[in-house]
């Protein structure tokens, strides 16, 4: 039991050394829309979805680490706040692909509202995402 245990304490020290990018690239071109919804929107969506995440201190300590900046990889490949010029064309499409996620309260994801509390969305704020996201 013993051995054990120090096994585990020299594995969970070793992994703490492994990299990984936590970086922030330059924001390319910014998220447009009216000043209420861009609020809601960088509260509840930009840590993942943007190139402004915030890395807390929590971020740094494995295992994890690995699972927050596997999160944000994978949030900003499948929308990315800070590329928003690259779904011109699409706003459309995208606008209602964000409102279902945000209706189905598949984002933000329940284990990030864990830690996040402010990123829980009112049923207001909603609303105003609902209007934005269907206004043509």
């Amino acid at each position: 039991m013993k051995k054990t245990i120090i096994i585990l304490i020299v594995i969970l020290i070793g992994i703490q050394f492994i990299p990984l990018d936590r970086t922030n690239p330059p924001v390319q071109s910014d998220f447009d829309a009216p000043a209420d919804v861009k609020a809601i929107i960088k509260k509840a969506c930009y840590n993942c979805h943007s190139n402004e995440t915030k890395w807390v201190w929590y971020t740094k300590i494995a295992p994890i680490s690995f699972l927050t900046a596997s999160d944000v990889h994978d949030g900003r490949k499948h929308l990315n706040f800070s590329d928003w010029n690259k779904y011109a064309g699409n706003f459309a499409k995208v606008k209602e692909k964000i409102w279902e996620e945000v209706r189905e309260e598949n984002m933000p994801p329940w284990q990030y509202r864990i830690m996040h509390s402010n990123a829980q969305l009112t049923q207001e704020e909603k609303n105003i995402l609902r209007n934005w996201a269907l206004t043509k």
